[in-house]
């Protein structure tokens, strides 16, 4: 998995989005810019290899509003498919919102 293959098809009619992440979406008010803005801005910090049906990856990015964005993504040849998004916790993450803190 690379950033380039995701932003590659990185738009709104290419992102597909469970209804998980349609509710979480809404509860967090992130929009579905953030999401584009934030896959085409984006680092992979994480991947699941594992994951079925499709291997996913949990993507640091930025909103629309410069702020840190967390999404689980997976991808085939024509969709990105948008599993959760939301806004990393300070007390959950180290300042650079790529680490977790130890518990």
């Amino acid at each position: 998995m690379n950033m380039e293959e995701y932003r590659a098809i990185n738009s709104l009619d290419k992102i597909a989005v469970t209804k998980h992440a349609r509710i979480r979406l809404e509860e967090r008010g992130i929009r579905m810019d953030d999401v584009v803005k934030a896959i085409g801005n984006g680092e992979i910090i994480k991947e699941y290899a594992d994951d079925r049906p499709l291997p996913s990856c949990l993507i640091l990015g930025k909103s629309m509003k410069d702020k840190s964005l967390h999404l689980v993504i997976s991808r085939d040849e024509e969709f990105i498919y948008l599993i959760t998004a939301y806004f990393p916790d300070s007390k959950q993450w180290e300042d650079d919102f790529k680490t977790r803190k130890e518990r």
